[in-house]
């Protein structure tokens, strides 16, 4: 699916969120990376800026002054989000801000999960969240990285939430690597297990036409980069936002 004109079913990555110090230097940034354009809203939090590819929301950025460096948060729907609030709690998770209503767009929640990563719960009313994905410029992927002793644990918690199921990665397999996948078998990411990872965090990947003109475009724009390298499934670069950010964008190969 790439536009998306409903609630998405429970346990699908439905919108990705940033917030930032500088509204505008993010807003400038991310429009010379992904092209997008801009429609502006004014939140109890502060200002807030929707990143459109097409017309179609595919991302938001919301200014805090004290915020420097911090990671994409990933909001998985939630048909109920007080229950699923709940769920987590029970798995050993906390919920950190919410359950609440944020206007007339839909019901959050800020969690954290039994191995220190945050996401988020987004019960959808008239913002059903990224109204396009899995296309250049927008959402394609959400994956947990997380130390190898957390992983396993983090596995068990994901699936008793929202009732995943857990399989391996025949095309990695000297890799700690477990797809995630609803009741119906779609796949929604993974959870990687890394013996150099620090703490357990959820990454966001965007999609890109180019992955090294993107990369050419981030370090324009004031960002840094890795170099892109080829993977299994795509072309794939780090980039560092002028904040601090890191996220991964991803090119499909060519046909």
């Amino acid at each position: 699916m790439s536009r998306v004109t409903g609630n998405q079913p429970d346990g699908t990555p439905t919108w990705v969120e940033l917030v930032v110090p500088d509204l505008e230097r993010a807003m400038d940034f991310y429009g010379k990376l992904f092209g997008w354009t801009y429609e502006r809203e004014t939140m109890a939090e502060g200002p807030y800026a929707i990143g459109l590819v097409d017309g179609q929301r595919a991302a938001g950025l919301m200014e805090r002054s004290d915020a420097e460096g911090d990671a994409w948060t990933m909001f998985v729907a939630a048909d109920d989000c007080d229950g699923t609030a709940k769920r987590i709690t029970d798995a050993g998770g906390r919920v950190l801000w919410g359950p609440v209503d944020i206007r007339d767009f839909g019901r959050a929640v800020l969690a954290e999960d039994n191995v220190g990563a945050q996401f988020g719960l987004w019960q959808a009313r008239a913002h059903v969240g990224c109204e396009i994905v899995n296309e250049p410029n927008s959402l394609v992927r959400n994956d947990l990285v997380a130390p190898v002793a957390d992983a396993a644990r983090a596995r068990e918690f994901y699936a008793a939430v929202f009732s995943y199921t857990l399989d391996g990665n025949p095309d990695m397999a000297d890799v700690d690597f477990t797809f995630l996948r609803r009741p119906d078998g779609h796949e929604i990411g993974g959870i990687m297990g890394d013996a150099s990872a620090g703490a357990a965090s959820w990454g966001t990947c965007f999609e890109v036409a180019d992955t090294d003109a993107a990369v050419a475009r981030a370090v324009a724009a004031g960002g840094t980069a890795t170099e892109p390298e080829d993977t299994v499934y795509v072309r794939q670069a780090r980039v560092t936002d002028p904040f601090g950010t890191e996220f991964v964008i991803g090119a499909r190969p060519k046909a």
